[in-house]
């Protein structure tokens, strides 16, 4: 059993956290004291951002993150590094990489899937890399006992999620919005509508990000879906916050697993 399934199977039917950060945001030395605060706060599941310089589905938030790790020269080796850094002292927590196919693609399907398995990664999700290509990818991903997570988004439909279904595994981020990350446009009672239409296909849980910004929005997702998702809040907390980073993110982060 995967570290993701373990994790929603100890959790016995209470929700998720689910949060995501961008690694090298400010530096890769924060971005470890994030991740452990943001566990010790009682994130479940943390998604590591790739930075990349054409985030297409992050909002400004997210994307100015990027462009500060990518400042750094955060390479994709160095967010596998951070990971393993990580695993020094964290064996239990899962950790989702996030982030767009082309650095994966450029290092390659083998030799990234060896790297991330030896760094202690669980599950990897690309953005724009659509089920029709992902072929390649996810082969790789399942040889080595890596998670392979797929976006579901309010437009998808029925039959493309039967689709997706028979090939996601860890659990399925759904997207609450028809818009990028960070955007204040959550309709919880869509949300729960198209929930209730993906469960006839999907089995494993169900997460659910974008829009969710504070702790009344994330109370009002986790009564509809197995986890809930939280980035760009996230982010904006540790820009807000510099040389505090690690703090001032617990505190939020400890407000919204109470919600939930």
């Amino acid at each position: 059993m995967t570290r993701i399934a373990q994790t929603f199977q100890a959790l016995n039917g209470k929700k998720a956290l689910i949060t995501y950060i961008t690694a090298g945001d400010p530096n890769l030395a924060t971005t470890l004291q994030v991740m452990h605060s943001l566990v010790d706060n009682g994130a479940d599941i943390i998604e590591l951002g790739i930075p990349f310089t054409d985030p297409m589905a992050d909002g400004p938030t997210i994307a100015r993150a990027a462009e500060r790790a990518l400042l750094n020269n955060t390479s994709l080796r160095d967010v596998l590094n951070v990971v393993r850094q990580f695993r020094e002292t964290n064996q239990t927590t899962p950790v989702v990489l996030m982030g767009y196919l082309n650095p994966i693609h450029k290092m390659g399907y083998e030799t990234f899937t060896q790297a991330a398995a030896d760094a202690g990664v669980d599950g990897v999700l690309t953005v724009d890399n659509p089920i029709e290509n992902i072929a390649p990818l996810q082969e790789a991903l399942s040889s080595r006992g890596l998670d392979c997570i797929f976006l579901i988004a309010p437009t998808t439909t029925e039959e493309r999620m039967q689709a997706i279904a028979q090939h996601a595994r860890g659990f399925v981020y759904y997207v609450s919005l028809k818009g990028v990350t960070g955007s204040a446009q959550l309709n919880t009672d869509e949300v729960a509508q198209h929930l209730a239409v993906l469960r006839k296909y999907v089995q494993l849980p169900i997460g659910v990000g974008f829009g969710i910004s504070d702790a009344t929005s994330a109370a009002k997702i986790a009564a509809v879906a197995d986890a809930v998702i939280v980035g760009s809040r996230i982010v904006k907390e540790m820009e807000q916050n510099v040389g505090n980073e690690a703090q001032a993110v617990g505190t939020w982060v400890r407000e919204l697993k109470a919600a939930i």
